[in-house]
């Protein structure tokens, strides 16, 4: 390992730690003063000032063999040869005459598709997130483990922003030529998840596998379900079902065989949770997690889910396997049900939709929800967002590539798609109410079962969607977003107003075929 350590240019470590079991790791962490332990044994700590993804200091090593296949923009930022080495070799300088630690794992729970992978990283709590976070490796095989990427993360190493050519601080680069992922600056440890995730996104489609920033599960009868949709629309919290088995919460592959984890952990959002609502992420929450920012009492050591003082994206990290009705391996057979997740902060849309296919494919390719507080740095409250194919943050190449997959996906499985809205209604943020979360999961299990597939649907007028008029255990009159607006003329104007931005968005894709454009909402 010294000289693997040495290939990338870290010398004279004081100590290196490989693959140590989440006992150890927790114990090191706690006693480097990372984190303390809470009532349930999880590892508390605080990711200091970045407390989300930082998605303006995210860059991509601009080099020709990758950069005629790179969606160049806003989120595929751009980044020199010459400046990725010069921040690259700097952090490695940094960890010099420091503990060192490493976990190896995989990407991907299905053999013919992982990807090994060697994190390596200053702080123990990091190196305890990546070996719950990923696939992990039996220790016979240790000895022949060979990684395809490394990801490097130094929280303590601060960029020059003048010096070294980024945004801040902190820079989150990938590399596909060199195969490694950095991460200087932030201790959030999602940077470590989703700068993998990328890569995902990159490698996969070109074996033929679409790459789907969803979680999954499955039925006692094999049906498997997908749920799309962006951070704290309920992509963990829906899937993480008691009567069904859980492939994963958030990144999986849909592959000829079926769909399998991109993951070996859960990263779930904390804010607000309650033992009630989602009894199986509350206990997930002890040794062996890690806990992000959420507030604890140093004396009894109880944790307050509601304190969102520090940031509203609170987190926890914790292996599947802490979830009793999970997948070992994670994979699953072709899914019968797809599902998006929208959290609408207009309150407009209906709370559940059934889709056509070429609805499905709109509504893919736009991707809307809200962007919710404390998710990214600087967001305060919810933010109307269209995030092309649920994730477009991680998307290496030109949406259209994941679009044309999933359609294609569609046709062959003959899969049902319902759009649901697990945002607000009555009004908008502020105004109206969240969707309470049993008639949600209501929603989700009549979908899964089959029971919305005979009963009667009406056109929406404005969101061109199937709203059905009926659903066992929810009240008709929630299911008409209409209905619950106390005035119906300002839901019919803020309606509208969500409507023609759907349209506007939808007009930066050019060559989209007419079918697809029509199967959209209606704009005035």
């Amino acid at each position: 390992m010294k000289a693997y350590l040495e290939a990338m240019g870290i010398f004279d470590p004081t100590a290196v730690h490989r693959n140590l079991s989440p006992a150890e790791l927790t114990e090191r962490a706690v006693a480097r003063g990372e984190g303390k332990l809470s009532k349930t044994g999880a590892l508390v700590i605080k990711t200091g000032k970045y407390t989300g993804r930082s998605p303006d200091d995210r860059y991509v090593v601009d080099v020709p063999c990758v950069h005629d296949s790179i969606d160049w923009g806003k989120v595929n930022v751009p980044i020199s040869r010459e400046k990725a080495d010069n921040i690259y070799s700097k952090m490695c300088a940094y960890m010099q005459n420091r503990e060192v630690f490493i976990v190896d794992g995989f990407v991907g729970a299905d053999p013919k598709y992982a990807l090994p992978i060697r994190v390596v990283c200053e702080n123990a709590a990091s190196a305890l997130f990546a070996t719950q976070a990923f696939v992990r490796i039996e220790k016979d095989k240790l000895d022949s483990f060979k990684p395809e990427f490394t990801v490097l993360c130094t929280p303590g190493f601060k960029c020059d922003p003048e010096k070294d050519g980024v945004h801040s601080e902190a820079a989150i680069i990938l590399d596909f030529e060199k195969k490694r992922v950095t991460v200087a600056c932030s201790k959030y440890s999602g940077e470590i998840k989703k700068g993998m995730f990328s890569v995902m996104n990159y490698l996969m489609p070109q074996q033929g596998v679409f790459p789907m920033h969803c979680s999954a599960n499955i039925g006692n009868d094999g049906d498997a379900a997908l749920f799309f949709g962006l951070s704290g629309t309920g992509k963990t919290t829906l899937s993480a079902d008691p009567n069904r088995w859980l492939i994963g919460d958030d990144e999986h592959g849909w592959s000829d065989n079926g769909v399998f984890n991109f993951e070996g952990g859960c990263y779930a959002k904390c804010i607000n949770l309650s033992k009630e609502n989602e009894p199986e992420i509350w206990n997930a929450i002890r040794f062996g997690a890690v806990v992000e920012n959420v507030i604890m009492c140093d004396e009894c050591r109880e944790l307050d889910f509601n304190d969102a003082s520090i940031t509203e994206n609170t987190r926890v990290a914790y292996p599947v396997e802490y979830i009793p009705n999970c997948v070992i391996p994670g994979v699953g057979n072709h899914p019968k049900t797809v599902i998006f997740l929208t959290a609408d902060a207009f309150g407009v849309l209906p709370p559940i939709a059934k889709l056509t296919k070429d609805m499905a494919k709109y509504h893919f390719v736009s991707g809307y929800t809200s962007k919710l507080a404390g998710t990214e740095r600087g967001i305060k409250e919810p933010q109307a967002t269209f995030s092309t194919c649920f994730g477009a943050p991680f998307l290496p190449m030109h949406p259209s590539v994941y679009a044309e997959m999933l359609g294609k996906k569609i046709d062959e499985h003959g899969a049902n798609v319902f759009l649901i809205n697990t945002g607000w209604s009555g009004g908008p943020y502020g105004v109206g109410s969240r969707m309470k979360i049993k008639y949600t999961r209501a929603m989700v299990t009549a979908a899964l079962e089959g029971k919305l597939n005979d009963v009667e649907y009406s056109l929406h007028p404005i969101f061109n969607v199937m709203v059905p008029k009926t659903c066992p255990n929810v009240p008709d009159e929630v299911l008409d977003p209409r209905e619950m607006w106390a005035d119906k003329a300002a839901y019919d104007k803020a309606a509208q107003e969500l409507a023609n931005m759907f349209v506007k968005n939808f007009s930066k894709y050019d060559n989209m075929p007419e079918n697809i454009i029509d199967a959209g909402p209606r704009a005035k």
